[in-house]
C-alpha cells in the first residue's frame, strides 16, 4: 500500500483520528489528483475494471435517444431541449445519443442542447475528443448548471457516491470509520452524532445484531440540487439497487458495499485507495421519497430488462434483417435486456416535473405500479398501465 493517496490518508488519520468510511471513499474515488475517477484511472470494458451498458455498444444510446425524443414530444416539442448527462466517463453515450437523434429524430436533434456535468478536467478533455463534430457544454457541478427544460440522465452514477457504512450492534446503530493499524487501514465502528444519518436510519426495518449496511445521504442531496435546476421535464436514473424493503432484508447482513479491480471483487476494500472502484447499491425508495419532497413525481420504475424490451418496440421493425449490422444490434439488445446479465441487475427510475404526462412513457410500458413496488405514497407516482 504505497503511493500518494494512501500517504495522504494515513497522515490525516494520524492527525485527526479515525475518519468516517464516507470520507475515505470520497478521497479514494474523487481526490482531485489521485482519485479513481478524477485521475482518469477508471477503466470500463474488457480491458478495464467493470462493464457498463454503454460498453456493450452504441445500441444503448440509440434506445435511450428514442426515449429522450418521446420526452421531448411530451414536453410539447420545445425549441430548446436540454439533455444533461452526469457521469459521462469518456463521452461514448453522449456521442451515441446525438448520433441516433440526428438519424432517427432530426427535429428533436435540432432542438437539443447537450450539457455534461463533469468536475474532472481529464475527463472533460476525453469527452470533447469523443464527441468530435458534436457540440456540448460542460459544467463542473450541478450547482453551476443553469436551470433547464429537458432531461437529466445518469447511468451508474449514484452507486459511486460516497456512502455512510453503518452497523447495528443489537441496541444502537454505529458508523464505520477507517483507522490505522501500523501502516494498514482497518475498519472500526464508532457512535453516530450526525443528525441526517440518524434520521435516515430511523426509516430502516428491524435487523439482527451484527447487521452491516449503507446509507447514501449524498444521493438525497443530489436530488435536491437536481430538482432546483429542472424547470420542466424528466430525470432518468439507471443504476443497480433495490426498493428499501429488498435492500434492507434481514438476511442481507453484509450490505452491498463492494470493490472491483479488473472485473473481480477485491477482498480488502481499504488496501488500494485510488486504484479500486468502490460501489454500493442504490436505495430507490429513499430516492423516490426525497424526489417527492423536492417537487418531483415518479413517472416510472422498472428493471432494465422490461425497460429495454419496451424501448425495443420503438426501435426494431417486425422482422430484423439478416445483415451483420442488424445481428450485432440484436446481440447487444440481448445483452442489455437478458435477466441473468444486465437486465435484472439494473433498475430504471424516471422522475417528472411539470409535465402532466397523461400516460406512462414507452420505456415503462411493461412496468408494475411504481408506488407499490417502491413502497411510497400513490400521490408521489404516476400510475402504470399495469395498475388498471
Amino acid at each position: 500500500m504505497t503511493g500518494a493517496l494512501p500517504a495522504i490518508l494515513r497522515a490525516r488519520i494520524a492527525h485527526d483520528g479515525p475518519i468516517p468510511f464516507r470520507d475515505f471513499m470520497e478521497a479514494a474515488l474523487y481526490h482531485p489528483e489521485h482519485g479513481y475517477y478524477t485521475s482518469g484511472r477508471a477503466g470500463i470494458g474488457r480491458g478495464g475494471d467493470f462493464f457498463t451498458s454503454v460498453s456493450v455498444g452504441p445500441l444503448f444510446g440509440t434506445l435511450l435517444a428514442r426515449q429522450f425524443a418521446e420526452m421531448w414530444e411530451r414536453l410539447g416539442e420545445p425549441r430548446e431541449f436540454t439533455l444533461v448527462e452526469q457521469g459521462a466517463h469518456r463521452g461514448d453515450f453522449a456521442r451515441d445519443v446525438l448520433t441516433a437523434l440526428r438519424t432517427n429524430a432530426p427535429a428533436c436533434f435540432a432542438a437539443t442542447r447537450y450539457h455534461i456535468v463533469e468536475p474532472s478536467a481529464a475527463l472533460r478533455a476525453a469527452q470533447s475528443e469523443t464527441l468530435g463534430e458534436f457540440t456540448a457544454h460542460w459544467f463542473p457541478t450541478l450547482d453551476a448548471l443553469p436551470a433547464f427544460t429537458g432531461v437529466h440522465f445518469s447511468n451508474e452514477l449514484l452507486d459511486a457516491f460516497p456512502i455512510h457504512a453503518v452497523a447495528w450492534d443489537g441496541t444502537a446503530w454505529r458508523e464505520t470509520h477507517v483507522a490505522l493499524d501500523g501502516e494498514r487501514f482497518v475498519f472500526t465502528d464508532l457512535s453516530i452524532t450526525d443528525a441526517p444519518l440518524q434520521a435516515a436510519l430511523a426509516k430502516l426495518p428491524p435487523v439482527p445484531a451484527g447487521y452491516r449496511t449503507e446509507i447514501n445521504l449524498a444521493a438525497l442531496a443530489w436530488i435536491d440540487a437536481l430538482a432546483a435546476k429542472l424547470t420542466r421535464g424528466f430525470a432518468l436514473v439507471i443504476d443497480y439497487g433495490f426498493p428499501r424493503a429488498d435492500y434492507y432484508r434481514p438476511e442481507r447482513t453484509t450490505g452491498t458495499l463492494t470493490g472491483y479491480a479488473q472485473h473481480r471483487r477485491v477482498a480488502d476494500l481499504l488496501a488500494a485507495p485510488g486504484e479500486t472502484d468502490l460501489t454500493a447499491h442504490v436505495d430507490f425508495t429513499a430516492l423516490a421519497e426525497r424526489a417527492s419532497a423536492a417537487g418531483l413525481r415518479v413517472a416510472g420504475f422498472t428493471d432494465q430488462h422490461h425497460f429495454i424490451v419496451a424501448l425495443g418496440t420503438l426501435h426494431f421493425p417486425g422482422t430484423i434483417p439478416d445483415t451483420p449490422a442488424s445481428q450485432r444490434e440484436l446481440r447487444a439488445f440481448k445483452t442489455l435486456m437478458h435477466p441473468q446479465m444486465m437486465g435484472r441487475s439494473f433498475q430504471v427510475l424516471t422522475l417528472e416535473k411539470a409535465t402532466a404526462s397523461p400516460t406512462p412513457l414507452t420505456g415503462f410500458r411493461f412496468a408494475r405500479e411504481p408506488a407499490i413496488t417502491l413502497g411510497i405514497s400513490p400521490s408521489a407516482a404516476t400510475p402504470s398501465p399495469l395498475s388498471s
